[in-house]
């Protein structure tokens, strides 16, 4: 079987927005209670992200 190479300089994006800084846990846990604690349609994708960035953590 050939060995595979995988090319590390192209490396899939962030899922965090640019715009999020980079944040410990327990700041991310912070800002996703202020998120869902007061309900906004617009933050859907701040919301997504945090949770996105625990799971990364939790792997």
């Amino acid at each position: 079987m050939p060995d595979i190479q995988i090319d590390r300089a192209h490396q899939a994006p962030s899922i965090l927005p640019a715009d999020v800084p980079e944040l410990s846990d327990d700041e991310c846990l912070a800002r996703l209670k202020r998120a869902v604690e007061t309900p906004d349609s617009a933050r859907l994708d701040e919301v997504a992200a945090l949770i996105g960035r625990l799971a990364v953590t939790i792997e």
